[in-house]
C-alpha cells in the first residue's frame, strides 16, 4: 500500500494551514488508488520537538511521526508564513530528522498567509530546504492567502499539485540507501593512498 504523510504546522485550531493540508490530502487520495494516510500536526508535538533539541531523544509521539516520514512514499508539507519564511516549528521538525530520511522522497510543498504578498515563500524558502534534504519536490507548489479559500483557482492549483505528487509516488521509488549512503570522514580517510606508496609511485615515474 502507498503511504502518504501529511505534515501541518498550523498553530491555531481551526487553522487555515490544516484546512489547506486537508484539501491537498483529499485531492491526492483521489488521484491514488490505494493509499494509507498519516496526519502529523506539529502543534501537538511542539514540546517534544523542544525536548529533542535539548536532549537528543524524541518523545513517543515525535518518534512515531519520524518513523512515519521515514517509511513514507510521499509527503505533503504545509506551513504558515512567519517573517517571510516557514515557521520555526516547521523547520525544527525537519532539523531533528535523521540525515538521509527524505532522500528521494516526493514532497508537495504548500504555505498559507494573510495576503498574497508572501507567495514567493514557496520558491525562496521551501524549495531550497527540501532540495537540501534531497527530496523530490513536485513542480507545482500551493500558496493560499486568506481570500483564496473563497475562490475556485485554489482548488485548480490543489488538484494539479496533487496529481503531480501522485504521479511521482507511483513512478519514483525511494533511493536505495545502500547505494546512495553519504560518505563519512572515515570513508574518505580510508581511501587515502599512504604517503609511502605515493613516494614509490613517484620514483617509478607514475
Amino acid at each position: 500500500m502507498t503511504r502518504l504523510v501529511v505534515i501541518s504546522a498550523g498553530l491555531s485550531n481551526p487553522s487555515s494551514t490544516t484546512l489547506l493540508a486537508e484539501r491537498l490530502t483529499a485531492a491526492t487520495v483521489e488521484a491514488l488508488e490505494d493509499v494509507e494516510v498519516t496526519h502529523v500536526e506539529l502543534r501537538d508535538l511542539a514540546h517534544q520537538l523542544t525536548d529533542q533539541l535539548l536532549t537528543g531523544f524524541p518523545g513517543p509521539g515525535l518518534a512515531a511521526a519520524q518513523e512515519a516520514v521515514r517509511e513514507a512514499d510521499g509527503l505533503i508539507v504545509v506551513t504558515p508564513v512567519f517573517s517571510a519564511s516557514y515557521s520555526g516549528l516547521f523547520k525544527t521538525f525537519f532539523d531533528v530528522l535523521e540525515t538521509g530520511t527524505l532522500d528521494g522522497t516526493p514532497v508537495l510543498v504548500a504555505a498559507t498567509a494573510g495576503t498574497a504578498r508572501h507567495s514567493l515563500v514557496l520558491e525562496h524558502a521551501l524549495r531550497p530546504l527540501f532540495a537540501y534534504l534531497h527530496a523530490v519536490v513536485v513542480p507545482t507548489g500551493v500558496f493560499a492567502a486568506t481570500d483564496d479559500f473563497a475562490g475556485t483557482d485554489l482548488q485548480t492549483r490543489v488538484d494539479r499539485a496533487a496529481g503531480e505528487l501522485a504521479a511521482l509516488m507511483g513512478k519514483v521509488s525511494r533511493v536505495d540507501t545502500a547505494v546512495t549512503k553519504r560518505r563519512t570522514v572515515d570513508d574518505e580517510l580510508a581511501a587515502v593512498t599512504p604517503f609511502e606508496e605515493l613516494l614509490r609511485q613517484a620514483s617509478e615515474g607514475r
